[in-house]
């Protein structure tokens, strides 16, 4: 929920809420199921929200920001260049902030994977299992499934996974992958096609969930390290051409969207939407995505930041991380925002300076700044000037209650590396069109769910 300070409104619950992009030379065509007109869409579980199988209602709000908090440090780790792309591959195992529902197989099986825009590749845990870590809900089993079909050594799917994350079986002339994380986690198993069902029923939408065909996933059979056990596996919907939304790009005409809301909010699901999202009266500012390397995360160009009338040009100055196009990335899986940090400093006078308010320290030592916070207190407007559009951050987005009289600013520096994380995208509908290469931002309430 939110607390009010002066005129403005500060996350008081947890404020964390799940949701990169180059292509390659080729694209990869893959059969799937007739084009849907306007959409169709799916419930986003923030892993926090009380409809979320890991939620503990003993936890306080402010342990949950400091675990979010926690996360994104261990996140952002897999987006540095000094990275193998092993790491790249994937998402770290305890990283995802969003779980989704899918159905795969027929008869078709439930799965409950992270939704994530930072990978591409979708897996699950199969039987028979060599090796896997324990979940709750039940294996899928290819054995069980009539469409099921394994991938051939050589074939075009195969060839879409990085040569260090494929194996060839030569005696089965199948298909594997394997992919392995910074925290010592993996993931191995048979790349396979097979009948994905997605969607809910809604009216203004379509009226029944919505089955694909022959879409490559991931069959893992050897999995291990610190995946939730609430979980079946990892859900892409990255910018490589073996992600969900990529396979599907046809379908949806290339479009996603996602409204992401606190989840505490009336304990309500956010929104994921393939295809395009329901007008709003809102305007929307959209700016270009930007090819860079790896294709699965998705770049935009960040050219300055306003507190207030206060506009910081980004990058001058700074080192070359923060210059040139492309030079910060969009990832519903991180919680914070994170900028270069010789901007930061400057960004942090300018927000000193706008805040009447005594500063403070966090009692845990992470976050900075922070401000003692009274009735009277009036928190700014923080304004991101991408290529093309300005989105306008209320405090929502970028400060958090983590004690009862004390906000922190939710932005932090970062060496190397610049994330536009998930706090600054609540309460916007984030719109992404692959066939134009934009991202756009609508000012939305998301509770009502687009």
């Amino acid at each position: 929920m939110a607390s009010t300070f002066g005129n403005c409104s500060v996350l008081s619950s947890v404020v964390l809420p799940i949701m990169c992009i180059c292509l390659t030379q080729w694209l990869l065509v893959f059969p799937v199921a007739k084009t849907i007109p306007n959409g169709f869409s799916v419930d986003l579980i923030h892993r926090d929200s009380p409809l979320s199988p890991l939620y503990n209602p003993l936890e306080t709000p402010f342990d949950r920001f400091y675990n979010a908090y926690n996360r994104s440090i261990s996140r952002i780790n897999r987006f540095r260049p000094s990275y193998s792309k092993a790491v790249w591959s994937d998402i770290m195992a305890s990283g995802g902030e969003y779980f989704m529902n899918i159905s795969i197989g027929t008869p078709p099986v439930l799965v409950l994977g992270i939704a994530d825009t930072g990978s591409d590749l979708t897996w699950v845990q199969c039987k028979p299992c060599e090796e896997c870590y324990l979940q709750k809900p039940p294996l899928f089993d290819p054995m069980k499934s009539s469409t099921y079909k394994s991938v051939q050594c050589g074939s075009d799917p195969c060839n879409a996974l990085d040569s260090s994350d494929r194996v060839c079986d030569q005696e089965q002339n199948t298909c594997k992958y394997s992919y392995s994380y910074g925290d010592r986690s993996f993931t191995r198993g048979n790349v396979a096609l097979e009948k994905f069902t997605i969607g809910a029923a809604n009216s203004t939408r379509i009226d029944s969930p919505v089955s694909f065909p022959n879409l490559v996933f991931g069959c893992g059979h050897k999995n291990g390290g610190t995946f939730d056990n609430v979980g079946s596996g990892i859900i892409g919907l990255g910018g490589g051409p073996l992600s969900l939304v990529k396979q599907l790009s046809k379908s949806i005409h290339g479009k996603f969207s996602y409204c992401l809301q606190a989840p505490d909010s009336a304990a309500k699901s956010s929104k994921l939407i393939f295809g395009t999202a329901i007008d709003s009266n809102a305007v929307s500012t959209s700016t270009p995505l930007v090819d860079r390397d790896p294709s699965t995360y998705y770049y935009v160009t960040l050219e300055a930041i306003s507190i207030g009338d206060k506009k910081l040009a980004y990058g001058s100055g700074s080192a070359s991380s923060a210059t040139g196009k492309g030079n910060i990335i969009i990832d519903s899986g991180t919680t914070l925002t994170f900028l270069e940090s010789e901007f930061y400093n400057s960004l942090e006078s300018a927000l000193e300076e706008a805040i009447k308010a005594k500063r403070v320290s966090d009692p845990k030592g992470l976050l900075s700044p922070c401000f003692e916070a009274d009735k009277d207190m009036d928190l700014p407007v923080i304004t991101f000037h991408f290529s093309g559009a300005d989105v306008k951050l209320q405090p929502w987005n970028t400060f958090a209650q983590v004690q009862d009289h004390m906000v922190c600013f939710t932005i932090v520096p970062s060496n190397d590396i610049a994330i536009f994380g998930n706090l600054s995208q609540m309460d916007f509908l984030v719109s992404y069109d692959l066939e134009e290469r934009s991202v756009s931002f609508t000012p939305t309430d998301c509770t009502k769910n687009p």
